[in-house]
């Protein structure tokens, strides 16, 4: 699995964090992480199909998840991931991950990106992949959110 693969999607991570929650996250050592399912975390899901086939997987405490819709609606403070709540974090994959396939496409890679699935059962989730590149993005105040990208080889 090749490290250029998740870069897109780290920049688009940073720039659009930076603008919707406020704050610019730092980023964590990249490296090869055994896909392991935690309770109370929720994980956005987009496939990609296209040049790369696979999914991006976003994964956050349901904690974290609260403080960055709370900060994506202005401050409002929020206790429980309810439909609004789903919303709000499945818009902010699917922004990161668009953002990245314009990013991949400059690079002469073409990838479509399905719609954001979220998934806060690690019952639900289910891939073929044992193994996922992923970084983790650390938000001063807020917490840690990893890009995980799992490609089909």
């Amino acid at each position: 699995m090749k490290a250029e693969y998740i870069n897109p999607f780290l920049e688009s991570a940073i720039v659009v964090i930076e603008q919707v929650v406020q704050i610019r996250p730092a980023t964590g050592q990249l490296g090869m992480k055994d896909i392991t399912y935690i309770e109370n975390h929720i994980w956005i899901q987009i496939g990609m199909n296209g040049q790369m086939n696979g999914n991006i997987v976003f994964g956050l405490s349901e904690g974290v998840a609260l403080k960055m819709v709370s900060a994506m609606m202005g401050g409002y403070a929020i206790s429980e991931i309810d439909e609004m709540g789903r919303s709000a974090i499945s818009e902010l994959g699917n922004m990161i991950s668009g953002n990245a396939s314009m990013l991949l496409y400059n690079q002469g890679v073409t990838v479509d990106i399905t719609p954001p699935q979220v998934i806060q059962s690690a019952g639900a989730m289910n891939f073929s992949v044992t193994k996922a590149l992923t970084v983790p993005l650390i938000m001063d105040g807020i917490g840690q959110l990893d890009i995980q990208v799992l490609v089909a080889s």
